[in-house]
Order: C-alpha cells, then structure tokens, then sequence
C-alpha cells in the first residue's frame, strides 16, 4: 500500500514475498553459513553430538549414552536443531570441554567418573561394536573410535577379547585469521584404561589442544569432508571410465535406433507411398487401428506418468542445485530438507500431469484420480516411515524422528503438497484436449497372435530394465556409498551427466521394445512402455542385495530394516521416474510413425 498498489494486491503479493522468502530460506540454507571470529583466548563451542557402530552410519544414539562425563543436568544444553539436523539423526549437546582460542593445552583434566560394572559393559559392547563418536567444533565435524580391542588368540571370542577406553583425547585445530578452519581428534594409545567385564573402574578423563596456523580460507573450510585429496583422483580416474563406458553404449544404442529408422522405416514408407494397400501388408503397419486404443485403468497409468513426471523434475532440480553449490557440507542435512521443500512445490506437477491425461483419455472422476496421485508417494512413504520409525524408537535410535518433525512433515503435506496437487488437477482438466491419434480406432480389437517366450512381456520388461542399468552400475555404487557411508558426495556434475546418459538410454531402450512388440503386431504398448523404463528400478533394488551384503560391512536389524525399506522408496520412486520417460519417449515415436499411415 505504501508503494502505491492496490490494497486488494498487497496481500497476495506479501504472500508470495513470504512464500519466496521461504523457499529461499529452506533450500538455499547450506550456502548461508555465518562466519564467526574469535579473539585471543575466546572461548570455541564444543558440541557433542552421537555414537553408534561405524559400519552402521543409520544406527546412532545419543553420546550421553554411553556413561562419559557429563554437565550437571541443570547446566546441560541441548543444541536447537533444524529440520534438516533432526533428519540426519543429529542430538547436539553441551560438553565439559574447554577450548580457548590459540591457546594450547598439553593435559587437561575433564574429570573423574567411577563407573559401575554394567557402565563398564556397555564400554566393552561399545568397543566391541567398533564404536566412533562425533563432536563438532565449531561447527565442524569430527569423528573418533570410542576404544580398541584386542583378540587374545585366534579362537578368542567376544567375551575373552581384551577391551580398551580411550581416555584422553588430542584435538588439532588450525586456524586462520580470527576464524578456525580446520579440526582433528586423535586418541593417545598410551593413556588408555582395560574394560574388564563386570568389574567396576574409576577412570580419570582428560584432553589437549595445539593450534597450527593454515592457509585455508573460511569459504573453503568445509572442502575436506567432500573426499580425501590422495583417493579422489583414483575415484575420479574410475567415475570418468564410467561415463566413457556410457557413453560408448549410448552411442551404440543411437546407431541402432537410427538404422531402425532410417533403413526400415524408409523402406516401409516407401511402400505405404507406392501403395497404399501395402499398409495392410503385416507387422506394425497392421496395427494402424488398435495401437491408439486406449490402454485399461486409465485413471491409474495417468498417475503413475503424473508422478514420475514430478519425480524427473524434482532429480533435476536438487541436481542442479547440487552442481550449483547448494548443498554445502557446512549444514547438515540440507539436502533433505531441500528434497522435502522442492517435492512439496513441484506436486503441482503431478496433479496436472495426471489430470491432463485421465481427461484427454475420456476419464470423468478426475477429483478420484488426483487423490490418487497424491497418495502414489505418500501412501508407501507412510508406511514405511511407521514402520522404520516404531523400530528406531524401540532400539532408543537417534535415526527416530520427534513428534513434532512429523507434525511439521505432515503440515507442510496437507497445506502445500496436497493443495498444490489438487490445483495442478484443476489446472490439468481445465486445460486438456481430446487425445489427438493420428489413425482412428477400430470398434472391434483386433487378434494379438502368439510369439516365442522371449518376445513376451516379462522377458521383454526384464531385457529393457537391464539395458539402462549397465549404464549407471559404476556410479550407483558411489552414490549408495555416500547414501549409507560416511563420506559426502561431490561430483553433482558428473552425477547431473549419468542421469542424463539414464535418460537418454531408457528413451532408446523403450522405443527399440516398443517398436519389436508392434511389429509382431501387439498393439499393447501403452502400459508395456511404462514397464520397459520403469523396471530399471527393480535392477537398482536388486543391487541393493549386492551391495549390503558383498560392498558393505552393515549389519544388525535396524540398520537393514533402514537400509532396505528407504531403498524400497528410492528405487520405487526412480521406476515410475524411468516409467514416465519411457511412455512419453515412446508415445512420440508411435506417433510419428504412424503419421503416414491412412486408415479408413
């Protein structure tokens, strides 16, 4: 109003101001990060934050416990945490350590703890689940083992190894300027204390700190969490194998997606043009009638392409952000809070995909059919989020959300991600057309006649998922490293390329299926070609057994119950992804081939 605009515009306009400001906020986050400086004998934050089996980065607890020294109750402060911290399991705590800017400590004394026999054990089942903390300094992360055991002779079992704590811990901090830029934690092996089973101990904890000046500029501070400087060439050396070898195969699929129609097709063409009668000949050219009859549930393949569709946009998206910078390690969890945000905003996506089609398909319960592409997602996600989540709470798992995360998770779905998908349904019933086929459709569906096994559908889906999934195995075993590791990954950009080369490859894979099925004169390509691309997923859920049990060292219920289930979700939601562009890849070329057909 103060600007001049009409008192009628102000609100939605401030509206959209806040509603931009929050986006901004939520996905733009990790590249906020404040700088904060430090005088001469300043005080530097030291928060603890969890524990857990290194080889299970899902099942962590909090560090308070295990029996460590501890503030007073009254004194012991838990850091507020954002959503995208709470996601990542983080418990941020208050500890007794004392850092004081560029001052050295060589012995400082953190306190007396007498522990109990079961304190001791849960020591020893500690170590012997090669247990690592994580402190944060600063804001900066760093991890460290708990303690060491040693087998006393090779048929020792767990019970007769020799367990020792660490009790006294070296931190390396450099700085730069008034700003600290790097930070380590070391255990010094000859200040440890034996856990002997059931047997009470009085341990004395201590700590040290040097301070080394480093050339590291605060912006770049967070650079060493991304991969360590002496393997990232090697890994870097095989990622561009990877993509070589991709694109070599897609390269080959092209040649041979272009023989097909430059060499088969022309000849085919040539014939319909030097007779028309001859489009009446076999193969394909016989389906002119039946290949545009609409496919059965209608209603449910439409929101199938409605969401895939949103899920293309939403990988592209978070990619781009990615390769942009976004996703700085410096705030944990941006990523998924990022990925909360961009899908709750594009379900707009999914309503107007899905209603778009339903109505152009002569579909009338279109209301039925956004309600059911909201729930594509939702539904399994809920399950499966119930489930996982009652198992965490029953393990006292930090992997367990809160109330209140889910009730803010399950306000931003029913205020943002619901309405936004009812209007995209709106939107793309009010503004669909009648399907526009290139050939009219016969009254009477014509006879499908019988081919080999191999040409049939379960053997053509498996053949068709296999294809694209050679193409991304090299980096898909990155990726779940980085999904279920320790180290974060930082290739956006050649990430961003194998999607693309997973695009590309599944388009061409479709339309080579589709193709051999019409002629062979089955008509039933509509659901078939969401299949082809979407059973990729079900070779990525199938390297998921590989994966855990060949490439990784996870164990325990709650880590696989993890592991499996949100792969489940990941791999269900990259199917109807590859499902979405393999029909809409398909749907074009049917079209265009069938162009030139005339039918009476």
């Amino acid at each position: 109003v103060a600007l001049g605009l009409p008192k009628h515009a102000s609100k939605p306009q401030g509206m959209r101001r806040a509603l931009f400001f929050l986006l901004c906020l939520c996905v733009f986050q990790g590249a906020l990060g404040e700088s904060k400086s430090y005088n001469h004998g300043e005080e530097v934050n030291v928060l603890v934050n969890k524990v857990g089996p290194y080889n299970n980065p899902t099942e962590t607890y909090s560090y308070y416990s295990l029996p460590y020294l501890a503030p007073p109750d009254d004194e012991l402060e838990r850091k507020r945490e954002n959503l995208g911290e709470v996601l990542s399991g983080d418990s941020l705590m208050s500890s007794l350590y004392s850092l004081k800017f560029l001052v050295p400590m060589e012995k400082e004394k953190l306190g007396d703890v007498t522990l109990t026999a079961a304190q001791v054990d849960k020591f020893r089942d500690a170590i012997l689940g090669d247990y690592f903390f994580e402190m944060h300094i600063d804001d900066m992360p760093v991890w460290g083992y708990v303690g060491r055991h040693v087998s006393t002779n090779v048929f020792s079992n767990e019970e007769s190894s020799r367990c020792f704590l660490f009790t006294h811990f070296d931190f390396s901090i450099g700085y730069n300027g008034p700003h600290v830029v790097e930070v380590n934690i070391s255990a010094d092996p000859t200040r440890q204390v034996e856990m002997t089973s059931k047997k009470g101990v009085t341990l004395e904890f201590t700590y040290g700190a040097t301070w080394h000046a480093r050339n590291i500029t605060y912006e770049h501070r967070m650079d060493r969490y991304y991969g360590q400087p002496h393997t990232l060439g090697h890994e870097l050396e095989i990622h561009w194998i990877g993509i070589i070898n991709s694109f070599i195969f897609v390269v080959s699929l092209t040649t041979v997606l272009g023989y097909i129609l430059l060499h088969i097709l022309r000849r085919d063409y040539q014939k319909i043009e030097e007779d028309d009668e001859a489009a009446e000949d076999a193969g394909w050219k016989l389906l002119h009638g039946d290949v545009f009859r609409y496919p059965p549930h209608p209603s449910i393949l439409s929101a199938l392409l409605g969401v895939g569709t949103q899920i293309f946009v939403l990988v592209l998206l978070l990619l781009i952000l990615a390769v942009l910078g976004v996703f700085y390690p410096a705030n944990r969890g941006s990523i998924y809070v990022a990925g909360i945000v961009c899908y709750s905003l594009t379900a707009c996506i999914a309503g107007f995909v899905s209603a778009r089609w339903y109505t152009s398909l002569q579909g009338t319960r279109w209301a039925r059919n956004t309600l059911l592409t909201a729930c594509l997602i939702t539904g399994p996600t809920v399950i499966i989020f119930c489930i996982l989540n009652t198992i965490a709470l029953a393990y006292g798992s930090n992997a367990a959300l809160p109330f209140s995360t889910i009730f803010v998770i399950a306000l931003i779905g029913l205020t943002v991600t619901l309405p936004l998908t009812i209007l995209g349904g709106i939107t793309g019933k009010n503004f669909s057309k009648p399907f526009d086929a290139p050939c009219r459709t016969r009254h009477v569906p014509g006879l499908i006649p019988n081919v080999p096994w191999y040409r049939r559908a379960i053997p053509q889906i498996i053949m068709a998922g296999f294809l694209p999934f050679s193409s991304i195995y090299i980096e898909l075993y990155y990726v779940y490293s980085s999904l279920w590791g320790h180290h974060m990954y930082s290739l956006f950009g050649i990430l961003l390329l194998v999607f693309l080369i997973l695009t590309i490859v599944t388009a061409f894979v479709t339309i080579m299926h589709v193709y051999f099925q019409l002629s062979a004169e089955d008509y039933r390509w509509w659901w078939r070609s969401f299949l082809y691309g979407g059973s990729t997923g079900l070779f990525m859920y199938a390297y998921c057994f590989t994966f855990y049990f060949s490439r990784s060292n996870m164990s325990g219920a709650l880590q696989t119950a993890y592991f499996f289930g949100y792969m489940a979700l990941i791999c269900y939601g990259f199917s109807l992804m590859l499902g979405a562009v393999g029909f809409f890849s398909a749907m074009f070329f049917v079209k265009k081939i069938y162009q030139v057909v005339k039918s009476d």
